[in-house]
């Protein structure tokens, strides 16, 4: 039973990676959003019929307010479309029932409401959000930085706290790049793509699919397949939660912040080699950001930036050799990092493209 097992793993990543070759990064991105928005689609039309739904609104100033909205189509963002300006730029995510619940989702029953800023009195569960989507972002960049000759497995993204000093993206680059270590330019560059799609203010697009479905959106990945198969074993219902960007699919493991426009300052940091695993050579790549309306003098900025650059230590099952360094950073005291203008990028900066792939249009707004 194991021996066919691993036949089926081996047999999974060999198709996979042949169908790879056959496609470009911008291809797979473009196939990927495409079943994307089909299954959104179909999702959207089990509910032909409006069906309405009492939404109950808690916390300060709104307590008791009652909406009357759409069942299947009216989400927590439609919500504050009928409140205020401020509700709508200032909410990032919200707990339906109690539960983490992002903006663009769907509402699907009666229910409570909350609204949370990064201004509440505890912010905690808005911070994870928004560390965990500049983690997701910096994939998004990640995914289209390199030429198409060099393929790039993005692995399943590190759940770390935001007191870690970093987020995290794991990836694993093509062989042909295992000595490559990236210079200043290439994280300017890097840096500069991520503010490109800041200024865009994309909304991340929720998506809860089945893993079938996901599969057959992954079907072109090596490691993505196994990352499906590993968090719907963990789901509660079975299903898997994917988020678009633009064009760009990814998977999570909790909900994001409703959009990209909702970080101030993000800056790459570092990229770090970890050793060998299953994939091939496993690089972590970190990055620090501060959400809007948070400031932090340079000075403080270039401290965070400073701890940001070492590597974030993950505890966990790896299969990583050599081990990571066991040093952990001390922790510091908060305080909002403040990035300075990214300097013009260089003319050569292998193996990162020197022209960068073009943004898509922005993806429409939730249905009313």
């Amino acid at each position: 039973m194991a021996s066919r097992t691993v036949c089926q793993i081996l047999q999974r990543r060999l198709a996979s990676s042949a169908a790879a070759a056959r496609l470009s990064s911008a291809d797979l991105r473009s196939r990927r959003s495409a079943q994307f928005s089909e299954e959104q689609t179909r999702q959207r039309s089990l509910y032909p019929r409006t069906e309405k739904i009492e939404v109950t609104l808690r916390g300060p100033g709104l307590q008791g307010a009652l909406l009357v909205m759409n069942r299947g189509q009216s989400t927590p963002h439609s919500c504050t479309r009928h409140l205020t300006e401020w509700h709508v730029k200032s909410s990032v995510l919200a707990l339906v029932d109690g539960e983490p619940w992002h903006m663009h989702r769907p509402l699907t029953r009666s229910c409570d409401l909350t609204l949370l800023t990064f201004k509440d009195e505890d912010p905690q569960i808005a911070n994870q959000a928004y560390w965990r989507s500049c983690a997701s972002l910096l994939g998004h960049v990640l995914d289209g930085a390199f030429k198409d000759e060099f393929s790039i497995e993005l692995l399943m993204i590190p759940e770390v706290p935001v007191t870690a000093g970093a987020f995290c993206c794991d990836l694993v680059l093509d062989s042909r790049l295992d000595s490559w270590t990236p210079s200043e330019e290439n994280l300017r560059s890097l840096t500069r793509e991520a503010l490109q799609l800041v200024s865009k203010d994309l909304p991340w697009e929720p998506l809860d699919v089945s893993p079938s479905v996901a599969l057959e959106i992954f079907s072109h990945s090596r490691c993505k397949q196994e990352e499906v198969e590993e968090r719907a074993a963990q789901s509660q219902n079975g299903t898997v939660s994917l988020y678009r960007c633009g064009d760009h699919v990814t998977l999570s493991g909790g909900p994001l912040v409703s959009r990209t426009g909702l970080c101030s300052q993000y800056e790459v940091t570092s990229v770090h080699t970890l050793g060998e695993c299953v994939w091939g050579v496993q690089r972590r790549a970190q990055g620090l950001s501060l959400p809007v309306n948070l400031t932090a003098n340079p000075k403080v900025w270039r401290k965070l930036r400073n701890r940001a650059e070492r590597l974030v230590e993950i505890p966990s099952s790896s299969t990583v050799t050599p081990p990571l360094i066991a040093e952990t950073p001390p922790l510091v005291a908060e305080a909002p990092p403040h990035t300075v203008d990214a300097p013009p990028l260089s003319a050569e900066a292998p193996p990162i493209s020197a022209k960068a792939p073009p943004l898509t249009a922005e993806a429409p707004p939730p249905p009313q």
